[in-house]
Order: structure tokens, then sequence, then C-alpha cells
């Protein structure tokens, strides 16, 4: 799988790191236990198998203000969920999402336009019984910053730099 992504700059980053470190510390299952280097708070615009991406594209809108409107939850399995910081779609985002997925091919349907939902995941497999207690533990009023883009490959595990200081 191949995704491009929005990455934060330090101080946003540091924002998202302290939830998936008040989530671990209280024995939550948090993105803080995923110790790769290329594990950084982002939000995915495109992902799919054959994803291809060059050093053009949109950024010149980068940096990106963002805000985070709360928080959303996807399905991840039986009784297992996705816990996020939701991110406002904003005229601005949608823009870049939008010019971006014109020049792309192979991105999975959920990430194209009209079927987005920009958001910075928390936490992947959240047992449903542990969702009100993962929310109690976080600040979701924040606002933040994208600075940079990149393109994740894992099954290379390696990140390129797209836009910005990645």
């Amino acid at each position: 799988m191949r995704s491009i992504e929005l990455v934060f700059d330090d101080n946003t980053a540091a924002l998202l790191r302290a939830d998936w470190e008040r989530l671990g510390a209280a024995g939550l299952p948090s993105l803080a236990a995923h110790t790769s280097p290329s594990n950084s708070p982002h939000v995915t615009l495109a992902a799919g198998m054959d994803l291809q991406a060059g050093q053009e594209g949109p950024w010149a809108a980068l940096p990106l203000d963002m805000t985070f409107s709360g928080a959303i939850v996807f399905p991840a399995g039986p009784g297992k969920y996705v816990l996020a910081r939701a991110v406002l779609p904003t005229a601005p985002l949608l823009d870049l999402h939008r010019r971006l997925h014109q020049g792309l091919s192979g991105a999975q349907p959920l990430t194209l336009p009209g079927a987005w939902t920009p958001h910075a995941t928390i936490s992947r497999r959240i047992p449903g019984h542990q969702l009100g207690t993962a929310l109690d533990l976080l600040d979701l009023r924040i606002v933040g910053r994208c600075a940079a883009a990149r393109l994740w490959d894992s099954s290379t595990k390696t990140v390129t730099p797209l836009a910005g200081a990645a």
C-alpha cells in the first residue's frame, strides 16, 4: 500500500503525539506503540497499491492551516475501531485534495474527492468498550498546520518527501 500524506509542522505533530502518549499511558491502544521512524502524525490524501506520485503536485498551497473539529470513529473489524481527530474540510484543503487527484491514478475509492474524510489517526483497533475512556483523554480543541507532503510505501517501508521539510 502506498499513500500520499500531509505532514504536520513540529508544534501540531507534538500535540497529536501527546494524544498518542496519553492513550498509551492509560493502557489504551495508540500509535505511540508504533515506533517506526516513518510513523508520524499525518492526514492521508490518497492511498492505493499502485499509487504513483511525482514531486509536482498542488504543494504550493503548503503550509496549510488545519482545524480539528472533534473526534471520528471508523470500523476496524469486529468490536474494534479507529479513533481519529476529524479535520475540518476547508475550501483550501478540499482544493488541494481535488487538484492532487486530477493527475493521480490507482487511488482507493474512499480517498477520492467526494468520498474522502480528512482525519489524523490516534488509535487503530481500539475496542468499542474503551472508546469513551479514550475520548475523555483527548483535548479535541486544537488547531494546527500541515507543512509538508510525503509518499509512504508500506512494501518498502520508505518515505519520499514530496514537498516541504518532511
